[in-house]
C-alpha cells in the first residue's frame, strides 16, 4: 500500500488505483493537480505505486508549475490550430520559466498575431475542456498522424517503443503525450505569450526551420505580474540592447563575421580594468603569466586529441608550406609544451601558468547569442601542474581564489557541482578518488551550497563547476575547476621525484570567470550598464555652464587624468546643462562635476552623481579623494 499525503497533512494508504479514483472515493476532488514520487511528477491518472509515499500536489506547490505550464502549451497549440487550420504540431514542453511549441504554418506568422492567439487561448480555458489521458495500440496511432499528415509526430512515434501509445486530449485537440497535465483547461487561468523564434527541428541545423512561440504561466495573477515586471527588467538590462547604447560592444554579421566581437573604447576600458586587476591578483597568487599562438600544427591537435574527440568544434585547417595547421580551440597543449621544455623536479611544484588566451570554437549560428555564446573569446584560462601530495591544498586554494575574484566583481551568491566519475574514463580509480575527495572538501572547507552529478565527469577527470546569481536572481555558470588524467599521459608530462624517478604529475585545468566576452555580457546586466567606479569606462564627465567656463573645465578632467581618474569635460557649444546632465546620466557615468562661474573662481566643481544627488560644491581634492576610495575598494557604491 502506498501512503498518500493530502495537501491538508492527511494521510491515506491506497494500492491499484489512480489518485484522481482515490480522491473520487473520498470526495475530495478538485484541488489536487497532480502527484510526486520517486522525485518525479506524476499524472493524478497514473496507477499508484505499490509501497512508498506520494505527496499529493495543488497549483500553490512549486513543482506543479510543470504540470501547469505543460497544459498551457497545449492549450496553444489547441489555439493554433484553430486560428491557421493546417499547421503542423511538433514539441510542446513546459521549461524553466515558461512553456513553449514548435509548429510548421502554411504560412509565416509575426509577433502581430500573438494577441489573437491568447485570445483564442483564454476562449479554451473558459470553455474548462477536460483534459482526459487516452492509450491508443500503436498502430492506430500511426494511422492516426499519417491521416492528418504530422510528419514530425510520426517521427516522434517512431521512437516509442510501446505498443500502448499515451496521448491527452481535451476538446477537439489530441496529442501526443507522456503527461502530466491538468484535470482541466479551466485552471490554465494566468498565462502570457512572450515571443516567437525559429527553431530547428530537434536542434539540427540541416532540418527544417519550425516556428516556436514561447510563453509563460503561474498558479496566480500576482505570481504572473511578477514575472513579467522581472522580464521587463532583464530586457531593459539586455547586453545586447546596452552594448551599443552605451558604446561598449558591436557584432558586424554581414561585413566580419556573426559571433564576433569588436571591443569599443569604453568596453576596451572596462575589459583592460578587468585584466589588469585579473592579471595583479594573478601574480600576487604565485601564477606565471604566459602567452601562446593562435596557431598549432596538425600534429599537436591530433596527440592532445582534440582532432579525435572535438573537431566538429574546430575551423577547417589551413595550409601552410605543405603543413596543416588548426587555429586553436584550447590553450591547454601550448602551456604543456612551455612545462616539457626542460626537465622538472618535483622542487619546482606546483607550477601555475596563467593567461588571457583568446580561442576560436565554431559554434552553429543558432545557439550565438550576444557575448554570451561566440565563436572567438578569450579565456581566462590557467593550468595548475602538481604533485599528488600536493593535490587538496592546490584546489582549496583555486577555490578560494575564484571566490575572492569573483566577490570583487559584486557577486556575493554562490552554488556548486562536484561532477564524478563517469563509466568510461581514463586514470585509475585510485587517482579518480583522491581528487573527487579534494575537490568535495574544498567546497565544504568554503560552505558552499552544492549538488553531486554522479557520473557527469568528463572522461579525463570530475570537476567542479561554480554558479553564480546575479542581481536578478539568475544563475550562471562562471568557475570551472576540472582534473585532467588524460593529457598529462598523452604528452608524457612527468616529473623527476625524491627518488630520483620520473614521475606523472596532477593537471588541474582553471577558468574563473569564462571567457572576457561571456563574463562582460553577465556584468552589463548585472550592474544595468551602471558599473561601479572602479570599472565605470568614463568616471567623471565635467560640465561647464556656459562657454566662458570651458577653460576651467578642461583643466579640472586634466587634474582628475593626473590623479589617475577616467575624465572627460564636455565641451561641446550649444548644449544646455540639463541636456548635458541628462546625457552623462544615460551613458551611466558615475560623477558630474559641474562648473560656473562661482566654482571656478573658487577652484571648486558642483558634484552630481548619476542617481541624481546633488552633492553640492566641493573642492576639488574632495572630489578626487571621494572617487579614489571607491575605485581602491571597489564598492558599488558612489
Amino acid at each position: 500500500m502506498a501512503k498518500v499525503r493530502l495537501p491538508q497533512g492527511k494521510l491515506l494508504e491506497a494500492a491499484g488505483v489512480s489518485l484522481e479514483e482515490l480522491l473520487l472515493k473520498q470526495g475530495l476532488t478538485g484541488e489536487v493537480v497532480g502527484a510526486l514520487y520517486d522525485g518525479e511528477l506524476h499524472d493524478i491518472r497514473d496507477p499508484l505505486p505499490t509501497d512508498g509515499e506520494v505527496r499529493a500536489l495543488t497549483l500553490s506547490d512549486p513543482e506543479a508549475l510543470e504540470i501547469l505550464r505543460h497544459t498551457a502549451a497545449h492549450v496553444l497549440a489547441q489555439a493554433v490550430l484553430r486560428l491557421f487550420p493546417g499547421t503542423k504540431l511538433a514539441i510542446g514542453p513546459a521549461i524553466a520559466d515558461g512553456f513553449y511549441y514548435d509548429f510548421e504554418f502554411p504560412e509565416s506568422i509575426s509577433h502581430e498575431d500573438l494577441p489573437e492567439i491568447e485570445e483564442e487561448m483564454k476562449r479554451i480555458v473558459a470553455a474548462d475542456y477536460p483534459v482526459e489521458r487516452v492509450f491508443l495500440p500503436r498502430e492506430e496511432a500511426i494511422g492516426l498522424y499519417r491521416e492528418r499528415g504530422e510528419a514530425y509526430k510520426l517521427e516522434l512515434l517512431s521512437e516509442i517503443p510501446d505498443e500502448r501509445i499515451s496521448f491527452y486530449k481535451q476538446g477537439e485537440f489530441m496529442d501526443l503525450c507522456r503527461g502530466p497535465h491538468l484535470p482541466s483547461t479551466g485552471l490554465v487561468k494566468h498565462f502570457k505569450l512572450l515571443d516567437l523564434a525559429g527553431a530547428y527541428w530537434r536542434g539540427d541545423s540541416t532540418r527544417v526551420m519550425l516556428t516556436r512561440i514561447y510563453g509563460t504561466a503561474f498558479a496566480s495573477a500576482e505570481a504572473l505580474e511578477q514575472h513579467l515586471r522581472w522580464r521587463e527588467e532583464a530586457r531593459r538590462r539586455d547586453h545586447r540592447r546596452l552594448g551599443p547604447e552605451l558604446d561598449l560592444f558591436s557584432i558586424h554579421n554581414d561585413t566580419i563575421g556573426a559571433g564576433l566581437v569588436l571591443w569599443h573604447p569604453k568596453g576596451a576600458r572596462v575589459r583592460h580594468e578587468i585584466e589588469s586587476f585579473w592579471k595583479e591578483r594573478h601574480f600576487a597568487a604565485g601564477y606565471q603569466l604566459v602567452y601562446t599562438p593562435h596557431i598549432g600544427r596538425a600534429r599537436l591537435w591530433q596527440r592532445s586529441g582534440h582532432l579525435d574527440f572535438y573537431r566538429e568544434g574546430m575551423y577547417a585547417p589551413m595550409d601552410i608550406e605543405g603543413q596543416e595547421f588548426f587555429i586553436k580551440p584550447m590553450n591547454c597543449p601550448f602551456h604543456i609544451a612551455i612545462y616539457k621544455s626542460r626537465t622538472r623536479s618535483y622542487r619546482d611544484l606546483p607550477i601555475k601558468y596563467a593567461e588571457l588566451g583568446t580561442v576560436y570554437r565554431y559554434e552553429r549560428s543558432g545557439v550565438l547569442h550576444g557575448l554570451l555564446r561566440v565563436r572567438g573569446f578569450t579565456q581566462d584560462d590557467a593550468h595548475i601542474i602538481c604533485r599528488p601530495d600536493q593535490v587538496e591544498a592546490e584546489i582549496r586554494k583555486v577555490l578560494r581564489f575564484a571566490l575572492e575574484i569573483l566577490r570583487a566583481f559584486g557577486f556575493s551568491d554562490f552554488s556548486a557541482h562536484l561532477s564524478t566519475r563517469p563509466a568510461k574514463y581514463v586514470g585509475t580509480p585510485e587517482a579518480w578518488d583522491l581528487a573527487t575527495a579534494a575537490l568535495r572538501r574544498a567546497i565544504e572547507a568554503e560552505g558552499l551550497d552544492y549538488d553531486v552529478r554522479e557520473g557527469e565527469g568528463a572522461f579525463y577527470g570530475p570537476k567542479i563547476d561554480l554558479d553564480i546569481e546575479d542581481s536578478l536572481r539568475r544563475s550562471w555558470q562562471l568557475t570551472t575547476i576540472q582534473f585532467d588524467f588524460n593529457l598529462p599521459e598523452r604528452f608524457d608530462m612527468t616529473y623527476i621525484g625524491e627518488d630520483g624517478r620520473e614521475h606523472r604529475p596532477y593537471m588541474i585545468h582553471r577558468a574563473l570567470l569564462g571567457s572576457l566576452e561571456r563574463f562582460f555580457g553577465i556584468l552589463i546586466e548585472h550592474y544595468g550598464g551602471a558599473f561601479p567606479v572602479w570599472l565605470a569606462p568614463v568616471q567623471a564627465a565635467v560640465l561647464p555652464i556656459t562657454e566662458e567656463q570651458i577653460p576651467y573645465a578642461e583643466e579640472v578632467a586634466e587634474r582628475l587624468r593626473t590623479a589617475g581618474l577616467r575624465a572627460e569635460a564636455w565641451t561641446r557649444g550649444g548644449k544646455t546643462l540639463r541636456y548635458l546632465i541628462r546625457e552623462a546620466q544615460l551613458q551611466k557615468i558615475p560623477y558630474m562635476l559641474v562648473c560656473g562661474a562661482r566654482e571656478a573662481e573658487a577652484g571648486k566643481a558642483a558634484l552630481r552623481l548619476r542617481t541624481g544627488e546633488d552633492l553640492g560644491a566641493l573642492d576639488l581634492e574632495e572630489i578626487i579623494a571621494r572617487i579614489r576610495d571607491r575605485v581602491q575598494r571597489k564598492t558599488p557604491e558612489l
